[in-house]
């Protein structure tokens, strides 16, 4: 389906790719950081917050000014609106980056490296193929896509689960410091969060392309 954009929703539009592709790179280095010991990873993901955020405020700014300036008919109204609530997830998802790479940098400044990566990598690959088909469905109004997303998001969770248990058992044994167990089950669950707010954006365009 192709719509029509007045030059403020292109830009709007524009902001949004910007945000998704902040929040996807924040998240990809966090956890390369993780699987790497890499702390300057870690840094650069901390330092993408600021952009996030900033990127967030002009969505809503630009948002409600075409809403209040340009009086737009009834699909247009529902495509901000999706637009400001897709803006927010990508901010938080952007949040729990920010979380992972702190989180990160906690271990390795106890501990050196990260010896015990469980199944990050593998949840963390699904996640972000989430986030950035979450992102090309709004983009393209695909409903397929967006549908196929709500399926992924169960891989992740148990994933996640996986995590937790393989984590509990390393404990145990011995074979894992608990403060670095404690930051390893966070750094899982804001990875699963991740695929949640990806999941959360494909949500909104079957509301979009549906209206349910």
């Amino acid at each position: 389906m192709n719509r029509y954009f007045h030059n403020e929703l292109y830009d709007l539009r524009s902001k949004l790719i910007l945000i998704a592709e902040k929040a996807t790179q924040a998240g990809r280095l966090a956890v390369e950081g993780f699987l790497t010991s890499d702390l300057e990873k870690t840094q650069q993901a901390i330092k993408l917050d600021d952009e996030i955020d900033e990127l967030e405020i002009a969505i809503d700014r630009a948002s409600v000014r075409y809403i209040t300036l340009r009086s737009p008919v009834a699909s247009d109204v529902r495509l901000i609106f999706v637009a400001i609530k897709a803006s927010h997830d990508l901010e938080r998802a952007g949040d729990e980056a920010h979380s992972i790479a702190k989180r990160t940098r906690n271990i390795l400044t106890r501990d050196g490296t990260v010896k015990n990566t469980v199944a990050i990598e593998e949840m963390s690959k699904v996640a972000f193929a989430m986030m950035k088909d979450a992102i090309n469905c709004f983009l393209e109004e695909d409903l397929e896509v967006a549908q196929s997303i709500m399926i992924r998001d169960k891989e992740v969770d148990r994933l996640n689960k996986e995590n937790f248990k393989k984590l509990s058992a390393a404990l145990r044994e011995g074979s894992i410091d608990p403060a670095t167990e404690i930051e390893t089950i966070f750094i899982s669950k804001s990875i699963e969060r991740i695929a949640d707010h990806a999941k959360n954006l494909a949500e909104e365009v079957i509301y979009l392309l549906t209206g349910e």
